[in-house]
């Protein structure tokens, strides 16, 4: 056998040993929609990262990430959904692989972000969506509602606070800092950007700590060590002090405009605990709550029944 009919039969079989891995190119195409892509746009000079992935024709989901963590946090979630839905999930600045600009340089509001992700919406195309709120993602994501209440089709809310029962003592040292914004008070909170803080926050209230990855917190640890990153998460913390006078406006929304909601809600949290959940119940007419036993980040130990929960859900509610 020559050089040139060895490398003819060695393309032939690396060929077969592909599309019989892979698939036909049909197959590859639906394989790929359901694929995560890897973008950035440029909104206020600043590059903000996303993971999106599905079919853009189907209906979106706009995953809205907490703290300290990312859109990395949505990441076995993100392909669960894309069979079925278009799913964004960004970067807010300040976090994840989304431009960082100092404190002096960038207003680290949970207005100015909110506007923000409504203008990255506007850009990548998104008029009607679902939103996951999570965490920071809740102020941000009812700021959009609240703005823009025909966009909105339906709601899942995951540890996201819009009621005074779900700010109990963990707050306490934040209520502090929102009534005096002193270098005394923003010092006693700087703990809560160590890794040991980052840890817990992962694994305080699941059932195994063990099976939660220190892939998260050795994701998100280093983006919080990066120079003037505290004085980022200070400003942020400041500014959760503007949520709480707003919640009679969130609730309002919900009362008027009724979304289908979702809530799945993990109830050994300390930061957003149960407490936080039932008042939905208030103001919510189409409502499911299933209460989990885990703790603040649920998709880390109970993200396959949140996927199944929420496509059941989407599936029914969304069109």
């Amino acid at each position: 056998m020559n050089s040139n009919t060895a490398k003819s039969l060695l393309f032939a079989m690396m060929t077969v040993s592909f599309l019989t891995h892979f698939g036909t190119s049909a197959d590859a195409n639906d394989t790929a929609a359901e694929g995560v892509r890897y973008k950035t746009v440029v909104i206020e000079e600043l590059d903000i990262f996303y993971r999106e992935a599905g079919d853009p024709e189907a209906p979106t989901v706009l995953l809205l990430h907490g703290f300290p963590t990312s859109s990395h946090m949505f990441r076995n979630l993100i392909p669960a959904l894309a069979k079925s839905y278009h799913v964004v999930a960004p970067d807010y600045p300040g976090y994840g692989n989304s431009s960082a600009p100092s404190v002096e340089k960038f207003d680290y509001s949970f207005d100015h972000i909110a506007k923000l992700v409504e203008v990255f919406t506007n850009e990548i195309g998104l008029d009607r969506y679902s939103m996951y709120l999570m965490d920071y993602g809740a102020p941000i994501g009812f700021r959009l509602a609240t703005a823009h209440p025909e966009r909105v089709q339906s709601l899942v809310i995951q540890n996201g606070n819009a009621y005074d029962e779900g700010l109990q003592e963990f707050w306490d040292p934040l209520k502090a800092y929102w009534k005096e914004r002193s270098k005394k008070n923003g010092d006693a909170l700087r703990s809560l950007f160590t890794i040991e803080a980052t840890r817990w926050q992962y694994t305080n209230g699941t059932r195994n700590p063990e099976a939660i990855s220190p892939d998260n917190w050795n994701v998100d640890q280093p983006l919080l060590d990066r120079e003037g990153n505290q004085e980022i998460q200070l400003a942020m913390f400041y500014s959760y002090g503007s949520n709480p006078p707003l919640y009679p406006h969130w609730q309002e929304y919900l009362r008027t405009h009724q979304p289908p909601t979702l809530i799945v809600w993990g109830k050994n949290d300390v930061i957003f605990p149960e407490p936080g959940a039932h008042p939905y119940k208030r103001d919510l007419k189409d409502l499911e709550i299933h209460i989990l036993d885990t703790g603040h980040f649920a998709l880390e130990e109970d993200g396959d029944r949140i996927a199944a929960l929420m496509t059941n859900f989407l599936n029914r509610k969304v069109k």
